[in-house]
């Protein structure tokens, strides 16, 4: 089984590879069927919710020369181990300009594999 480190490079790489493709299908096989994301900023009052179903190809084709990476702040086991929570912070470089987030990742192990079951992401600015 992959280590929460090898699993977090995995999925940076498939939004990285999707940046390119446009194709959000490597992202979406990391997550859960369950899947809930929330993201927001400071100018907004309430997290904006998306599902598994979420448009990943819609998103991907409005991001030209981008680039995702991720350094891990902390990993907590917890339900016996079914479950890790990442902490850690994200940077997005868009055209040359970056966006950093606070994030906070919930991976639940599912038939043997790591799967993104909840995603927090608050931007920085």
């Amino acid at each position: 089984m992959n280590t929460m480190e090898e699993v977090i490079d995995k999925y940076f790489q498939a939004w990285n590879e999707g940046f390119i493709s446009k194709s959000g299908d490597g992202i979406r096989s990391l997550m859960s069927q369950d899947f809930v994301g929330y993201w927001a900023h400071s100018k907004i009052t309430q997290p904006e919710p998306y599902f598994y179903s979420y448009d990943l190809n819609g998103v991907l084709s409005q991001m030209d020369d981008a680039e995702k990476t991720f350094e891990i702040v902390s990993v907590i086991e917890r339900d016996n181990g079914s479950q890790r929570v990442v902490m850690g912070r994200e940077t997005n470089v868009i055209g040359g300009k970056p966006f950093t987030a606070q994030c906070m990742f919930i991976w639940r192990l599912e038939a043997n594999q790591w799967k993104l079951l909840r995603e927090y992401i608050e931007l920085e600015n």
